[in-house]
Order: C-alpha cells, then structure tokens, then sequence
C-alpha cells in the first residue's frame, strides 16, 4: 500500500468523529449567524439605495423615489433584490508535511484543525443552500443534506500534496475559495497562486494555521529543529537570543500575505490551533458574508 493510501484511509477511519466534531461546531456557530445575504437577481426585497449615474433606469422604484420629496436625481432610489441563486464555494486543505505536526501543547495535528474547519465551513454553506466543492483532480460540486457526507468522502481520497498550495484545478467562474493552510511557503508562490485564483476571476480567503509553539517559540536553551519539508535540520545554541529576531521574519511573512490578498480583493486571517475551532469559523463566515 503506497503511502498516499495509507493516510487516505486513515483519515477514512476519522471521518465519522471528525464529522460528528464538525456539525457540533458548525451547530454552535449556526446559532449566532444568518444567512449570507447578497445582492443580486432574485425576487426577495433586500434594501433601498441611492440613485448613482451609471445605474439603469429601469431600477428606480418610483414609489419609493416619490417619498424622498427630493430634487431628481437625488431623490431616486434603486430596489435592490437579494441573490437567490447558490453560490459555490470551493475549499482546500495544506497536508503538506509542515501541517502534520504539533507541538506540546496541543494533542492535535494543524492539518487535523484545518480539516475540522473545512467541514464545519461546508456544514454552514450547505445549510444556507450553497454548494461546497473540494479543490482537487474530479471533485465536483455537492449540495443538500447528503452534501457533507460527500465531501467528506472526497477529502479522504485526495493525495497528500506536499507542495503545500492547492492544485492547479478549473474552478466556476466567480466561485469563492477558501484555503486553509499554513501558508509559510515564500511569498512570491503565494502570490502567484493568489493571482492565478483572482483571474478566473475567483473570491477568495486564506486561513493561515499555527501551532502555538510556531506563534511564539517558547523554547529556550539548545534546540535542534528538524526540517520537515526537505529544509534540513538546525541547531541553535540558545533559543531564547533569536524569539525575537523569529517573531520579526514571522510578522513579516503575515503582513506580506495580508498585502498580497487585499491586492487581490482576497482576505486573510489567522488561527492558532490553542483557540476554540468555533471562534475561527464565526471570523471565516462573517468575512465570507461581508466580501
């Protein structure tokens, strides 16, 4: 059995509680959000708004525009009716080698955390009657109550990709992505990545995901790190001179991601895996409904 197969079915063994783990977060946040509502064509009322040149006439609501007892134009208004159609959201999970790790202080691996996420988001999307789709080689497109199941059975047959970004799959046009990840790779592959997604042209957002230890390098004294994605290993003598220097390039890293996704119309967020999974999923969701 190849080594791909081996995690494939290892995580087919975990679905059925990282399913279960997934609704209750998905249940906990459920309660405290609505519906991503969204302009567009449809015949649900939205909102009144002004009246702005290049918008057509025949969206005036007269009636309304009557009301205002304002000089024309700024007294039309355009009735704006709420998006009725699903959208689809396409997810991706990093189980690069970096992502199949854990410090000391939690029992849990990152890409463990970044599953429980994706699913969670899915159970969300698919009960506000969206579609949720996995980002890999003949994934389609699910929907309905039987649609997290299903997605579920794709993420336990995608390969282990150990480029740590997603692959290069065809999308729908004006989909949303949404990846979760790591994200420690140099800037300039992320920045490719993002750029090949927004000319699609795709919306997007990156959850990046840290081990605690990965935040703040609490260690001190002489420590050998291991490289897990061909990096090799380095020892430093006192940890505890260079927690600064670390938490400089980190910082940086994080700003260049921030500055590569709002360059794109993309967002950006960060999650360390000590935090309640719920917390992160009520962020995800409310930027998802603002963009």
């Amino acid at each position: 059995m190849t080594t791909s197969a081996r995690r494939a079915e290892a995580l087919g063994e975990r679905l059925p509680p990282l399913l279960v783990a997934a609704e209750r977060v998905a249940s906990t946040v459920a309660q405290g959000v609505h519906g991503r509502r969204r302009v567009g064509q449809g015949d649900s009322f939205w909102q009144f708004r002004r009246f702005v040149a290049g918008d057509p006439v025949s969206r005036i609501d007269w009636r309304q525009s009557a009301k205002s007892g304002r000089p024309v134009p700024d007294g039309w208004f355009i009735r704006e009716t709420e998006w009725e159609a699903a959208q689809t959201v396409c997810l991706w999970r990093d189980s690069s080698a970096s992502m199949r790790w854990h410090s000391r202080a939690v029992p849990f691996e990152k890409r463990e955390r970044a599953e429980l996420l994706l699913l969670a988001l899915a159970a969300l999307l698919l009960r506000g009657s969206e579609r949720a789709m996995l980002m890999r080689q003949g994934a389609r497109p699910v929907s309905g109550r039987g649609g997290l199941d299903r997605l579920a059975g794709d993420l336990a047959a995608a390969s282990a990709d150990e480029s740590g970004l997603p692959p290069p799959v065809a999308l729908p046009r004006y989909a949303t992505v949404v990846l979760f990840g790591d994200f420690l790779a140099p800037l300039e592959e992320i920045q490719t990545l993002v750029g090949r997604l927004a000319a699609v042209p795709v919306s997007g957002h990156l959850l990046q995901i840290l081990d605690p230890a990965e935040a703040l390098l609490p260690y001190a004294g002489r420590i050998r790190f291991r490289g897990l994605e061909r990096e090799g290993d380095t020892l430093i003598p006192r940890v505890e001179t260079v927690r600064e220097e670390y938490a400089r390039r980190l910082k940086m890293q994080q700003d260049g991601l921030t500055t590569i996704c709002n360059a794109a119309g993309f967002g950006f967020g960060i999650h360390r895996t000590d935090q309640p999974p719920e917390t992160a999923l009520l962020a995800l969701y409310a930027a998802l409904g603002a963009r």
